[in-house]
């Protein structure tokens, strides 16, 4: 590989390690701190009620504090939901139990823990990745939890897990907030499909990836939909009727006089975002373009439409290469 190629490529790896940027507005991200705020304190309030200041056992363990941060900071995750914590942090628990009872190393004990958890959660459609932290703080988590034994299952994991979840269902509640997430709705059986892709086609493209995305299928249809009309909208802003509109024939140009009198006339500078509707609402065929002068000089109908946004997307990637 040339020098030049390389060094490109490894400027290309360094950038990639920068932050991306945030989407969620300030007001969702102070809100998911207070929800953080309130998810712990009552998760830890919790077990100081249940249990006393005085059990031997922690109070709040290190992995709820990154639930939270899923639980309120990105509440739309699927790593986020209810069936993900309550099923990842107690399968991951009385795996690390197990490990933490059967070998005796502890770092051959703690890798085995994670690596089996990561399994068992993919099995039960319960990832979440604090659970890791669970199975890892059962092995690691000193002689006390040793001691508790499959007891550690229960509490403080169980209700701690139960506590944080009931935080963020009241919170969320309150907030005006929808948890657990609900997908997005996507268009009814039978209805017209957007032009471009179906759910099929979604399905498909997902089936061939060999990772998992973090993303619900559903959002992520109705996210692509969403961004596929931006995109028609803009273009539909960008054409003029002078890029698309068909040339006047010989016989509509001898009927230019009874043109200069149509209501509906578009400039040659109007973009057809605006002569959309009248072609959807208003049942018009075609739409003639008049010049500064008011001189016929073409005509717009639905195929030029269809046409001038089809040669605009074959050139969009081309500009973007």
């Amino acid at each position: 590989m040339p020098k030049k190629n390389l060094a490109s490529a490894a400027v290309r790896w360094l950038l990639s390690f920068a932050p991306h940027p945030v989407t969620a507005k300030w007001p969702e991200r102070f809100r998911s701190c207070v929800g953080a705020l309130f998810g712990i304190a009552f998760t830890g309030g919790s077990m100081y009620f249940l249990v006393g200041a005085d059990a031997a056992m922690p109070l709040l363990v290190a992995p709820m504090g990154a639930s939270a941060v899923l639980l309120f900071g990105v509440p739309a995750s699927p790593l986020a939901q209810p069936w993900s914590i309550i099923g990842g942090n107690l399968v991951s628990a009385v795996v690390g139990v197990a490990c933490a009872s059967w070998i005796a190393n502890p770092v051959a004990a703690a890798t085995l823990a994670v690596s089996l958890a990561i399994c068992a959660m993919f099995a039960l459609r319960c990832v979440h990745p604090p659970s890791g932290a669970v199975a890892l703080t059962a092995v690691l988590g000193g002689p006390a939890i040793h001691a508790m034994g499959y007891r550690f299952v229960l509490e403080p994991i169980a209700i701690q897990s139960i506590a944080l979840l009931c935080a963020a269902l009241v919170f969320h509640a309150l907030t005006g907030h929808r948890y657990p997430h609900v997908p997005a709705q996507n268009p009814q059986p039978g209805a017209a499909p957007t032009p471009g892709f179906t759910r099929a086609d979604l399905d498909a493209v997902l089936a061939k990836r060999s990772e998992w995305l973090d993303i619900d299928a559903d959002d992520l249809e109705a996210l692509l939909h969403e961004t596929q009309l931006q995109g028609y909208t803009r273009a539909l802003n960008q054409l003029t009727c002078a890029t698309i509109m068909s040339r006047p024939t010989a016989a509509s140009a001898a009927s230019a006089a009874s043109v200069h009198a149509e209501p509906r006339a578009a400039s040659v500078n109007t973009p057809i975002a605006e002569l959309v509707p009248l072609f959807a609402n208003h049942g018009h065929h075609h739409i003639p373009v008049l010049d500064a002068e008011r001189r016929l000089v073409g005509m717009v109908t639905p195929s030029d439409v269809i046409a001038g946004l089809h040669r605009h997307a074959q050139r969009s990637p081309r500009r973007a290469a």
